[in-house]
């Protein structure tokens, strides 16, 4: 008996699951990257908030929805510029989540789960908080005191998680 998802984009219309490698791939990237810079423990936000921010750009940097293995280490120079700090890294997940869901509404492209997928690690991004030290608190970005210590801020998830990825990519 084939598995029914919850939503239409789990069925392709002959009762078949599509399952959403594009994005379970691009999550075990990030997953690895992570894990392999050693920067966060694996069970905290900051890490779901870096996983996260580093699937979208690997999901989303992937014109042909089919990233391969071999490609993956020609991808991290296009990774690191775009989560790079100067870049505008939020408007270009904007932009490219507008751009495939355009594609999607016009027939160019079949329902994806995956970019079901991509949307909700986005609205996750940008609707959670996370208490963070406050750099702009003391002049010249650091704290005095120890990290727990200092001022803290509430940041949205993507805000942490960016710099995270990016400093993994740096690292691998």
């Amino acid at each position: 008996m084939p598995h029914r998802g919850q939503e239409s984009t789990d069925d392709i219309g002959d009762g078949e699951l599509t399952v959403p490698m594009a994005w379970l791939y691009a999550e075990y990237i990030a997953d690895e990257l992570l894990r392999s810079g050693d920067l966060m423990p694996p069970t905290s936000f900051e890490f779901r908030a870096g996983r996260d921010a580093l699937a979208l750009t690997v999901f989303l940097s992937d014109a042909d929805g089919e990233l391969s293995g071999i490609r993956v280490i020609t991808q991290l120079e296009t990774w690191l510029s775009l989560t790079a700090y100067d870049q505008p890294w939020q408007e270009w997940v904007q932009g490219r989540l507008a751009d495939l869901t355009a594609e999607r509404a016009a027939g160019r492209s079949a329902a994806r789960p995956d970019l079901e997928l991509a949307r909700s690690a986005w609205r996750w991004l940008r609707e959670t908080e996370l208490l963070a030290p406050d750099l702009n608190a003391v002049p010249g970005g650091g704290t005095g005191a120890g990290e727990d210590e200092g001022p803290k801020v509430w940041t949205p998830a993507w805000q942490l998680g960016l710099p995270l990825g990016h400093l993994a990519i740096h690292l691998f």
